[in-house]
C-alpha cells in the first residue's frame, strides 16, 4: 500500500465555496439563471490596450522566459508608477515579477519563515495566506479581529500576539473579505511594532487603486524596509494573465531571486510585456472608470443588504466586498449561503472560508456584477429570507 501524502497537503484546507461554485454552475447549466457574487474576480475582461499589447507580443515572438525577476522595463514601470502614485522613488532592483500575487507571497513566505515559526494574521482574513505559510513548513497566528478594530491588526494586537515564534505579520490594506483600509499612522505603528521585535511587515496591496472617496497609502511611505505583495489581477484587470509583483528591501533582492529562478524561472512573457499597457494615460482611464463603477455598485449594495437586516458594522472603503453578519437570520452560514443558491439561485460565500473568528454566522457578498444584475440579486435576498425564516 502506497504511503499517505503529505501532512502539509492534508492541513491545507478547501475553499469552502468552491463546492457552492460547482452546484452553482450545475444549476446554471440546466437552465437557471444564477447572479454570481461569490468570487473575487471582476467582471470586465482584460482592457483592450493590454490585449492589444499581448497580442503584439505574441506576434513578436515573446515567447521565451525572461530574467527570472522580470522584464526590466516592466519593473521600470512600476518604479515609475510608484513615484507617480505614492510619492517614492524605489530602485527598480527591487522589483520581482511574479507569477500572480500568489508568486509573490510564495517568494516572501520562503525567504521569510522557517519550520515551526509563524506570521501574525488578521481573522477573518484570506485563507491562501495561511496555507502558504503551511506549504513552507511554518504556521499562521490568527489574531481574531472585529468591527472595533477595523478589521485589522494594529501596534497594540502585535505586541498582545507576539511569542517566541513569531517572525512577522501579514496585514492587507484594502482587506479581503472586509474592503477596510489602513492609514498612513496605522502602518507606521505596525512597522515600529514589528521592529521592535526584530520581525518583518509584509503588506498586501493587491486591491490598491480599489479605493472610493480615499486613496491607500502604500507601506513603503513610511517603511522602506517592508515586504510588499501586489499583483495585475484586481485594479489592473489581468487575473487570468496570471502576473504579479513583490517590493523587497534591497539585501532581500539576491536571495529572492535564486528563489524565484528554483521555484518557477519567471514569469509568464506574454503577460510581462502585455502589462506594460497597464501604465499607459489610455489604460489608467479604463481603470479610474472601472473604480467609478464599483463604488457605485457597493453604495448601492450596502444600504440595501443593511435595510434587509444584515449587520456590516464598517463601511468597507477598497476592494469590491461586503462582510456581512447574519445573526440576526439564525442559522450557520454555509446553510444560509446553500439556501439562497437553491432556492433564489444567488451565490455568495460563507465566512468559513475567511479564518475561524464568528465564522458561522458571516458571508461575503463580491459586487463584481452589474449594478442592474445586483439589483436583481437584492430582490431574490429579500424573497429568499422570507423563505428562510418562515
Amino acid at each position: 500500500m502506497a504511503q499517505p501524502y503529505s501532512a502539509r497537503s492534508r492541513a491545507i484546507e478547501p475553499f469552502h465555496v468552491m463546492a457552492l461554485l460547482a452546484r452553482a454552475n450545475e444549476l446554471q447549466a440546466a437552465g437557471h439563471d444564477v447572479i454570481h457574487l461569490e468570487i473575487g474576480e471582476p467582471d470586465f475582461t482584460t482592457a483592450a490596450p493590454i490585449v492589444e499589447a499581448g497580442q503584439a507580443a505574441l506576434a513578436a515572438g515573446h515567447t521565451r522566459y525572461t530574467a527570472a525577476r522580470g522584464l526590466p522595463a516592466l519593473r521600470e514601470a512600476i518604479a515609475g508608477f510608484y513615484a507617480q502614485r505614492y510619492g517614492v522613488n524605489i530602485d527598480p532592483q527591487r522589483i520581482l515579477i511574479t507569477p500572480g500575487g500568489s508568486g509573490a507571497l510564495l517568494l516572501a513566505a520562503s525567504l521569510l519563515v522557517d519550520p515551526g515559526k509563524h506570521w501574525l494574521l488578521a481573522d477573518p482574513g484570506y485563507p491562501c495566506n495561511r496555507h502558504f505559510l503551511r506549504l513552507v513548513e511554518g504556521g499562521a497566528q490568527l489574531v481574531p479581529v472585529g468591527p472595533e478594530a477595523n478589521y485589522q491588526l494594529n501596534a497594540d494586537l502585535v505586541e498582545r500576539y507576539w511569542d517566541n515564534e513569531t517572525v512577522g505579520a501579514l496585514v492587507a490594506s484594502p482587506a479581503n473579505p472586509t474592503g477596510t483600509v489602513l492609514d498612513r499612522e496605522q502602518l507606521a505603528s505596525l512597522s515600529q511594532a514589528t521592529r521592535a521585535h526584530n520581525g518583518h511587515l509584509v503588506v498586501d496591496e493587491i486591491y490598491h487603486g480599489l479605493t472610493y472617496g480615499i486613496d491607500a497609502p502604500s507601506v513603503l511611505e513610511v517603511d522602506d524596509d517592508a515586504f510588499v505583495l501586489n499583483s495585475f489581477s484586481k485594479y489592473f484587470g489581468m487575473t487570468g494573465w496570471r502576473l504579479g509583483w513583490l517590493v523587497a528591501p534591497p539585501a532581500a533582492v539576491a536571495d529572492l531571486e535564486k528563489l524565484a529562478q528554483n521555484l518557477y524561472i519567471s514569469a509568464p512573457s506574454m503577460a510581462q510585456h502585455a502589462a506594460l499597457a497597464c501604465f499607459e494615460p489610455r489604460t489608467l482611464a479604463i481603470f479610474e472608470e472601472r473604480r467609478a463603477e464599483f463604488a457605485r455598485r457597493r453604495d448601492f449594495l450596502l444600504p440595501a443588504l443593511r435595510e434587509l437586516g444584515f449587520g456590516i458594522a464598517v463601511e468597507p472603503q477598497g476592494a469590491f466586498y461586503l462582510y456581512a453578519d447574519i445573526s440576526a437570520f439564525g442559522g450557520d452560514a454555509f446553510a444560509f449561503c446553500q439556501h439562497f443558491l437553491e432556492t433564489e439561485h444567488v451565490a455568495f460565500t460563507p465566512g468559513l472560508d475567511f479564518g475561524r473568528h464568528q465564522a458561522g454566522h458571516h458571508v461575503r457578498f463580491a459586487y463584481t456584477q452589474s449594478l442592474p444584475r445586483l439589483q436583481q440579486a437584492v430582490e431574490r435576498i429579500a424573497r429568499g429570507l422570507r423563505s428562510w425564516q418562515g
